[in-house]
């Protein structure tokens, strides 16, 4: 019987599909354990708060300032590593420093080592974000970039889902404490697996043919970024979501605890299911409705971001104001959706506006502003103000309620930065490719780009 020869390239494309599987999916598994360790104190700081005698401000500054502000700015010199040295090695030892720090964070007995020790994660998980971006802008081309992101960022609801299931379940087994250290070893010992699933992929393969740029100053690459309009905006835009969206994730669990009377095992598992659910079905969707949509219009992918952040808003609103549980269930459900149906969509527009050797720095940059101001000001911000309604107002266990419902205002504005965006977006992709940018060298490139 004769056997049909493999034409040629089929083996290599096949080994090239394999490695970006693989890839993906050691991507993802790091990534959800990033998402695992962030959302595990959203959940322990019901025990956390009772043990140690915490104020909401306190708690809000431990799940987003205190992290924000060390993992944001340090995300910037962690992404200039990424544009030069092996972006496998930077992921794998990222996991394996704030798995580490996790695990310390058992050992706390106050404020002060609480906070110390989530700086420790903070600086972890700093390098992980922009490096694998920055992969996967590498692995896959432009077309299949958003979906791509998507998936990878189908990490975010899966390990908000793990991390309230699991971390609620530890938490009433064998305490908050303990609950901390098996989650920190489990995070451990992942990161040889990813270092050998991972492989580094050639920078710029997709670009145009001829010439890329070497790494750029800070200076030079922060103006490019600032004046090309489309990213500023679309930022902005990302950065004001965020305030609420981090405000939400954050405080959802409490406020049904307070609001509805739900107990830490029932509440835990309804975020998980919220957040994996809902969360993983956003997620997907933005990405993939971007994709299919962009074909006729380049805009969807900026319209779709401001469609899905305008509608979180009303449906948040009837979430924290009903008095019925099971309503504010079912619009929470449907606002964990929507909140996140921006993620792939931001990364694949983000990316497709710089070069390829700017890619790590930009999405750092992204990480900053969105962090800084979402993750350290949301959370922090809303339990600020809970305690200031309680306070000087007297709204009791309503406090929390009407803290939350006044920080979506911020995605308001947010939704009407990204109408604006999707203009700016069209124009600039109507130039055809990223620009140069000024002050860089250009280098011979050696590998002729890859076929997507």
């Amino acid at each position: 019987m004769n056997i049909p020869s493999q034409a040629p390239g089929q083996h290599a494309a096949s080994d090239d599909t394999s490695v970006r599987k693989n890839a993906l999916f050691a991507l993802f598994l790091v990534s959800t354990f990033n998402y695992i360790d962030r959302t595990i104190l959203s959940i322990l700081q019901i025990p956390i708060k009772t043990e140690l005698g915490l104020s909401d401000a306190q708690m809000g500054a431990l799940t987003g300032l205190s992290f924000a502000l060390f993992y944001a700015t340090l995300s910037l010199p962690v992404a200039r590593l990424a544009d030069r040295m092996s972006r496998r090695f930077l992921v794998a030892a990222s996991l394996a420093i704030w798995s580490a720090m996790t695990g310390l964070s058992g050992l706390a007995i106050g404020f002060g080592t609480l906070v110390f020790f989530r700086i420790g994660v903070a600086i972890g998980e700093s390098g992980s974000v922009p490096a694998s971006v920055s992969l996967l802008a590498d692995y896959y081309p432009p077309a299949r970039r958003a979906t791509a992101m998507s998936a990878w960022g189908l990490a975010l609801p899966a390990g908000m889902m793990l991390g309230y299931s699991v971390t609620g379940w530890l938490a009433a087994t064998v305490g908050w404490r303990l609950s901390f250290a098996i989650i920190g070893m489990a995070g451990l010992l992942l990161a040889p697996l990813a270092l050998a699933l991972i492989k580094e992929p050639p920078r710029g393969r997709f670009e145009a043919a001829g010439t890329r740029t070497e790494t750029v100053p800070v200076r030079a690459a922060l103006t490019f970024l600032w004046q090309e309009k489309a990213f500023r905006y679309v930022v902005l835009a990302t950065m004001l979501h965020g305030f609420s969206q981090y405000a939400m994730m954050t405080w959802n669990a409490p406020f049904f605890t307070r609001n509805h009377g739900l107990s830490l095992q029932n509440v835990s598992l309804l975020m998980a299911m919220l957040s994996g659910a809902g969360g993983a079905v956003g997620m997907f969707l933005g990405g993939f409705l971007a994709d299919r949509l962009a074909v006729r219009d380049q805009r969807w992918r900026v319209w779709i971001m401001a469609l899905a952040v305008g509608t979180t808003v009303p449906v948040a609103l009837a979430q924290y104001l009903v008095a019925s549980t099971g309503l504010s269930i079912a619009m929470a459900a449907i606002s964990s959706l929507l909140m996140i149906a921006y993620y792939g969509p931001v990364l694949a527009v983000t990316q497709s506006l710089v070069p390829a050797h700017m890619r790590a720095f930009s999405n750092a940059v992204l990480l900053l502003i969105f962090n800084l101001f979402g993750l350290g000001l949301g959370p922090w911000c809303t339990g600020m103000l809970s305690d200031l309604l309680v306070r000087q107002f007297g709204a009791g266990d309503n406090g929390l309620r009407y803290a939350l419902s006044l920080s979506l205002i911020s995605s308001v504005v947010g939704a009407m930065l990204f109408v604006y965006a999707a203009r700016l977006y069209r124009a600039a992709m109507a130039q055809g490719k990223a620009p140069e940018v000024p002050g860089s060298r250009p280098i011979p490139t050696t590998t002729a780009p890859a076929k997507g």
